[in-house]
């Protein structure tokens, strides 16, 4: 991984075997980062989605491995209990065309991956809504 900041935008590439998840939380950790948008495009060999169940408040995990290559990567950057807090959702295609998605779990760069992170000037963090069974935004 090598990035650049450059103001409020920092400019990322993930190499290959390195895992997306991981390495966007380790740029939040040491860029200080309270919020941010996260977007971003490149090619993975292994991933795993998930959607939530509403009525059972659980993700049930769907596990992708081969040649594909991201058509999106959107999400967030923000704090829960003062740590760094990844939430993101991702699509990826494979050789048909055929796409999958939802929310990102784990992602394994096959070749690259380019990824923009813009810190926004402000802090959000999460916290556990039991009602809802996800770690919502918590406005101070």
């Amino acid at each position: 991984m090598e990035y650049r900041r450059f103001s409020d935008t920092i400019v990322l590439r993930v190499d290959p075997g390195e895992e997306i998840c991981r390495v966007l939380l380790d740029v939040a950790e040491k860029e200080n980062i309270d919020l941010a948008h996260i977007s971003g495009l490149g090619a993975i060999n292994r991933f795993t989605t998930g959607v939530f169940d509403t009525v059972q408040k659980e993700y049930h995990a769907n596990h992708f491995e081969g040649l594909f290559e991201i058509v999106s990567l959107t999400g967030t950057l923000t704090r829960k209990d003062g740590e760094p807090y990844l939430h993101a959702h991702l699509s990826a295609g494979d050789r048909e065309g055929h796409v999958f998605g939802g929310h990102l779990n784990e992602a394994y760069v096959s070749a690259t991956a380019e990824i923009i992170v813009r810190v926004i000037d402000g802090k959000v963090n999460r916290r556990m809504d039991e009602r809802i069974g996800l770690n919502l935004y918590e406005f101070e």
